[in-house]
């Protein structure tokens, strides 16, 4: 069973930063992504890397970089420039043999 941990959420003001981190147990997994939830709304893919390729939704990019340890079994969310609409439960998740595993979330609320 692979266990995924989040950490570094937090509460910020609007324009600052904060590094999301996850933890997940094992090593080969093809896909590490976050995505997350704001309250009322449906959870979405902020960013995913898989091997070298990595995907930013249009409402991060340019704000958030996502990065991989070379163990490969941690991942990591740079956030800058974060704006209140940014507030939201933040989940990992990762890929193993075509099955996706997810954190419990770790929240991050920025006040304007």
């Amino acid at each position: 069973q692979v266990q995924v941990v989040e950490s570094g959420g937090d509460l910020v003001q609007a324009g600052g930063s904060l590094r999301l981190s996850c933890a997940a147990s094992g090593r080969g997994f093809t896909r590490m992504g976050w995505h997350r939830q704001a309250p009322g709304k449906q959870r979405e893919l902020v960013a995913r890397i898989a091997s070298a390729a990595t995907y930013y939704a249009d409402s991060v990019k340019g704000r958030f970089t996502i990065s991989r340890d070379n163990g490969d079994n941690m991942v990591y969310l740079q956030m800058n420039s974060l704006k209140p609409e940014d507030t939201a439960v933040y989940y990992c998740a990762v890929t193993m043999l075509g099955r996706d595993y997810w954190g419990r979330g770790t929240q991050v609320t920025v006040a304007s």
